[in-house]
């Protein structure tokens, strides 16, 4: 992907807390852009169970990504201490994680839509409203993005 397609990290910050403020279960940090680049996913999950000790975490995925789970660093602590939501993908599984105790799959529909969909759409002055809320649509058309 072309860096230059990308949205600034507070964009892109500010889209999600957009998507999930009426969400009361789901928060928000910016962990992800204060910490090293060279960061795992282990390193982040540590640092919010130790920073906030009442609270659940858990990992959501997409089959997608999750097909190259077994390749990150400490995957099994993850799946030790960690619950794990995959979102199901068109032609992908779960493989060997079908019945772990710590994997859930999404009982949602499958659908090719990704972040390269919606750009490419916006792109081509298509109307995008319908894969996503109003309110982060509202943002993206307010802020330009992709349009160019």
């Amino acid at each position: 992907m072309n860096k230059n397609t990308l949205l600034a990290e507070h964009h892109h910050l500010a889209l999600i807390r957009i998507a999930v403020e009426d969400q009361q279960k789901l928060g928000v940090t910016d962990i992800e852009f204060k910490i090293p680049r060279s960061s795992y996913t282990i390193d982040t999950l540590i640092w919010l169970s130790e920073k906030y000790p009442n609270r659940e975490f858990i990992l959501i995925s997409g089959t997608d990504i999750f097909l190259n789970f077994h390749k990150w660093k400490n995957y099994k602590a993850i799946l030790e201490f960690y619950a794990v939501y995959v979102y199901p993908r068109l032609g992908t599984t779960l493989g060997e994680y079908e019945n772990h105790p710590s994997v859930k799959l999404f009982p949602a529909p499958m659908m090719e839509i990704s972040s390269s969909f919606i750009r490419k759409g916006i792109k081509a002055k298509k109307n995008m409203r319908y894969w996503m809320s109003d309110k982060v649509y509202d943002y993206m058309q307010e802020m330009h993005f992709y349009k160019k």
